[in-house]
C-alpha cells in the first residue's frame, strides 16, 4: 500500500465549544493537532502519498500541514464543499486515488502501531478494535473473519469489536457509492448485501475516536504515556521533576514547583513559583501558571494565563483564556446533556477560547463555558454557557 486518503472535512458539533472556530482534526492535544498524529503514523508505516479531503475551516489545515514536507510525505488536498457524509467525502478523491488505497479518519488518535500490519492486508478490509463499551461507535458483526454488518451507535453495552473508520479499499468502492451518499459503513453494508467479502482485521494498537469534549482528556493521556523527558527551558533550583516531564524552549519553571509526569509544557511558558502539576497534563505555548496553583489531568491551550491559588483537575481550557486567582474547577460525577443525549461522566470544566474569568470563580463539574465568555468575580457556574455570555 502506497497511498492513503485522510477524511478531514468535518466540523465535530458534539465537541463544541472547541470546534466552533477550528475543524475537529485541528484540536490540539499534547501540543499538537490530532491530524499530526495520523499523518505521522502513515509516514512511519511507509506511506508517503496522502490525499486529504478537507472542508470546514480548511485554511487552518493548509497552514498547519502544508505540502507535508515536514513529515516526509506529499499531501494532495481535495475540497468537500458540503459535508454530506464520509462516503461523499471519499468520492471527492475518486480522480486522484490509486487502484488500492487506505482510508483513515483525520480526527481519531492513530499511531504507527495501529496500522503497522494493516498496510500489508489485501483490500478490501476493515480495521476493528475491541472496546469495553461500543455505544457511540460502529458495532461490527463478524462471521468467519469477515464483516457481516456494521451497526452505528448500538444501544447495547459490553465488550465488542467496533469499526475504527480505517479501511483498505480498491477503486471498486466507488461503484457502490450511490445517491443518497451515506456514510462509508452504510456503503459497506450495501456491498456485503451484494455479495462482496470484506475481511476484518483487529488492531491492538493505539486508537481512540474523540466524540465528546471529555474525550480530549482521554486522548491527551494516551499520547502523554508515550512521551519522553526532555528539558529545553530553564528549571530553577528547588524544582522537583519526576517521571516523564517535557519542558519547552524558553520556558521558565520557578523555584518550589513540583511536577510529576507524564507532563508536557510548551515553549515560552512561565510556571510558578510553588506550582504543582500532576500527571496527564499538557500545557501549550506562552502559558502563565501563577504561584500556588495545582493542576491535574488538564489540557491547556496556547496563550492562557492562570492566576495564583487556583485548583483545576480533569479540565480543558482553550487558547487565549485569562483566569484570575483562586479559580476552582473540581472534577466530579455529573449528568451532561449534549445534542439531546445524556451522559454520566466524571469531569471538571470545559472552557472555550478567549474567556475571561474574574477572581474566585468556581466551576461545577461538567460545566461547558462557550467561547469569548466573561464571568464576574465569586460566581459559581454550572451547565452550558453560550458563546459570548456575560455572567455578572
Amino acid at each position: 500500500m502506497k497511498q492513503a486518503v485522510i477524511l478531514a472535512a468535518g466540523e465535530g458539533q458534539r465537541l463544541r465549544p472547541f470546534t466552533v472556530n477550528r475543524p475537529k482534526v485541528m484540536l490540539s492535544v499534547a501540543d499538537k493537532p490530532i491530524l499530526h498524529y495520523v499523518v505521522a503514523a502513515l509516514a512511519a508505516s511507509g506511506i508517503r502519498r496522502i490525499v486529504m479531503v478537507v472542508g470546514y475551516r480548511r485554511q487552518q489545515i493548509f497552514d498547519a500541514m502544508g505540502s507535508g514536507e515536514q513529515y516526509g510525505v506529499d499531501i494532495t488536498y481535495i475540497n468537500q464543499e458540503k459535508q454530506l457524509g464520509t462516503a461523499h467525502a471519499l468520492e471527492q478523491a475518486k480522480a486522484v486515488v490509486d487502484e488500492e488505497f487506505l482510508v483513515l479518519p483525520g480526527d481519531n488518535l492513530i499511531a504507527a502501531d495501529t496500522i503497522a500490519g494493516f498496510v500489508a492486508v489485501k483490500p478490501g478490509a476493515v480495521l476493528i478494535k475491541r472496546v469495553d463499551d461500543p455505544r457511540g461507535y460502529g458495532l461490527v458483526t463478524l462471521a468467519g473473519g469477515n464483516v457481516r454488518h456494521i451497526e452505528e451507535k448500538p444501544k447495547e453495552s459490553g465488550s465488542s469489536s467496533v469499526n475504527t473508520g480505517i479501511y483498505s479499499f480498491t477503486r471498486d468502492i466507488f461503484r457502490y457509492i450511490e445517491e443518497p451518499r451515506l456514510g462509508i459503513p452504510d456503503v459497506i453494508n450495501q456491498m456485503i448485501e451484494k455479495g462482496v467479502n470484506l475481511s476484518a482485521v483487529e488492531t491492538k494498537g493505539t486508537w481512540l475516536d474523540v466524540v465528546y469534549p471529555w474525550d480530549i482528556l482521554r486522548l491527551n493521556d494516551m499520547i502523554l504515556q508515550r512521551s519522553k523527558a526532555s528539558v529545553a527551558g530553564h528549571v530553577e533550583s528547588g524544582v522537583s521533576l519526576k517521571g516523564e516531564v517535557v519542558v519547552g524552549k524558553d520556558t521558565v519553571v520557578r523555584s518550589g514547583s513540583y511536577i510529576v509526569g507524564p507532563v508536557i509544557i510548551g515553549s515560552g511558558c512561565d510556571i510558578g513559583p510553588s506550582v504543582s502539576i500532576l500527571p496527564a497534563t499538557s500545557i501549550g505555548n506562552n502559558v502563565v501558571v501563577s504561584a500556588f496553583t495545582q493542576v491535574k489531568n488538564r489540557v491547556i491551550g496556547d496563550d492562557v494565563a492562570v492566576g495564583p491559588g487556583s485548583f483545576i483537575e480533569d479540565s480543558v481550557i482553550d487558547r487565549g483564556c485569562v483566569i484570575k486567582g483562586r479559580f476552582t474547577a473540581v472534577s466530579g460525577a455529573c449528568d451532561v446533556r449534549l445534542n439531546g443525549e445524556y451522559h454520566r461522566v466524571s469531569v471538571g470544566a470545559m472552557l472555550g477560547e478567549h474567556c475571561r474569568l474574574d477572581s474566585g470563580v468556581v466551576a461545577q463539574p461538567g460545566v461547558a463555558i462557550g467561547n469569548r465568555c466573561e464571568i464576574g468575580p465569586l460566581k459559581v457556574v454550572t451547565g452550558r454557557i453560550p458563546d459570548g455570555s456575560l455572567v455578572v
